[in-house]
């Protein structure tokens, strides 16, 4: 059986912002002028490469097109062929980088206006997530009040490196926000580039970039644990986007070992932080990074020990995945269907309103 067979709740997908010109247009005239003015309204602040071969699969590469940037192509190569019901669309895109707050707050509005008339008014299978300048949290919370009427919008979207750790309180009114609205907190890879991705300064090349991302999202769950996040906000979820999956087994396992020894140092942490994490953290199943052989894949699965945990994702158009089937072989038939439709229903509740 495959996923076409299923049908899929696709939770994240990748449109793209054409240039800051496009945006120009959803943002206030003076920070059209100020762009203008300042000769940067040709500034490209893609998130991904526009040439890496992740980028973009070769077959969904169209000459002159940018990568995400046509709803026709993504009808064509994804929603279609997999039977998408629902799709999140996580745009990934600049506004978080600028360190001038407000400057930051307009390029994230603008997006979020964009997206709505250029993706999710054209398309009723298609949602998104709010994307807020996390450099900014008050501001933040002023565009997920702002947003959060159009129930469209299903998720908070911000990079997992932001310029501190984000169990620190500077960043509850985002948590406090969400939570009143009933979006989950989505942490996608990438970075605001205030510190350095790795502990020992800067990686030469994207790859190590891009691969030292688990390590992030270790760190900034470990953040959301131990300073209490989960227990001053018992309603919150957090979904973590291309965080991979495999490194979660070894993660828990050590969490647990530690907290035993040390917990007189975190009171509030009354739960051993595996269960914590099983019951209010998810993760998209792309990229999986999967053992070459099935069995081995299995057996990581089932050390997660949650069959609640992973989501379906296709990661489009970046290059996860060849063919039309965009999970492994491995996977237990059960956990398929999880993935597929039940999980991402009871992580994302607005979700439910689309399939009713």
């Amino acid at each position: 059986m495959t996923t076409r067979d299923l049908g899929v709740i696709d939770c994240d997908i990748h449109p793209s912002v054409p240039g800051i010109k496009a945006l120009l247009p959803y943002m206030d005239p003076v920070w059209q002028e100020a762009f203008v003015l300042r000769g940067i309204d040709g500034l490209e602040m893609q998130s991904y490469p526009p040439g890496a071969p992740i980028t973009c699969r070769p077959d969904w590469r169209e000459a002159g097109v940018k990568p995400g940037t046509d709803l026709g192509a993504m009808q064509r190569q994804s929603l279609d062929p997999l039977n998408t019901r629902a799709a999140i669309c996580n745009v990934l895109y600049g506004g978080q980088v600028a360190v001038s707050e407000t400057m930051g707050a307009a390029i994230c509005s603008a997006i979020n206006n964009w997206l709505v008339e250029h993706w999710l008014d054209q398309d009723s299978r298609l949602r998104a997530s709010i994307v807020v300048p996390a450099q900014a949290p008050l501001l933040a919370a002023e565009e997920i009040e702002r947003r959060a009427s159009d129930r469209r919008f299903v998720q908070v979207l911000m990079p997992v490196a932001c310029e501190m750790m984000l169990g620190r309180s500077y960043y509850w009114p985002i948590w406090e926000a969400a939570t009143r609205h009933h979006l989950p907190i989505g942490l996608h890879a990438g970075s605001m580039y205030r510190y350095t991705p790795t502990a020992s300064g800067w990686p030469s090349h994207f790859l190590h970039d891009y691969v030292a991302q688990s390590q992030t999202f270790e760190d900034q769950l470990l953040s959301l644990v131990t300073n209490g996040v989960f227990a001053k906000f018992p309603e919150l979820r957090v979904v973590l986007i291309e965080s991979g999956v495999t490194w979660l087994p070894g993660f828990l396992w050590r969490a647990i070992k530690t907290w035993r020894g040390v917990r007189a140092e975190v009171p509030w942490v009354r739960q051993s932080p595996a269960e914590i994490i099983r019951d209010r953290v998810r993760l998209t199943a792309q990229p999986i990074d999967a053992p070459p052989d099935a069995r081995s894949l299995d057996r990581v699965m089932n050390q997660i020990g949650s069959d609640q945990m992973l989501l379906f994702a296709s990661d489009y158009p970046h290059w996860q995945f060849d063919g039309d089937d965009p999970l492994p072989p491995g996977l237990n038939p059960d956990l398929i269907r999880r993935m597929r439709m039940e999980n991402p229903l009871a992580t994302y509740p607005r979700l439910k309103e689309i399939l009713q």
